[in-house]
């Protein structure tokens, strides 16, 4: 192998090896990302479940307020 052969061979290998290093640096950062944003994603995901369970408590109470037979004899009281 000549001189000049071994030289372009090793600028190839030095190159090759920095570009996988950056492209596995690249997966990291994507991992790490997506990782973040799924946390973030189960939180925002918690938060609203757990609105929606209290609205559906205060829609059960106002049904049973609304049903109520004391409810509807006040109404007629007040209509009268």
């Amino acid at each position: 192998m000549s001189g000049t052969t071994m030289v372009v061979l090793i600028v190839f290998i030095s190159v090759g090896f920095g570009v996988m290093y950056d492209m596995y640096k690249k997966h990291l950062e994507f991992k790490h990302r997506t990782l973040t944003d799924n946390k973030e994603s189960n939180n925002q995901i918690a938060a609203v479940t757990a609105e929606m369970l209290a609205l559906k408590e205060r829609v059960q109470t106002l049904e049973a307020i609304v049903t109520d037979q004391s409810y509807s004899v006040k109404q007629e009281i007040n209509k009268l």
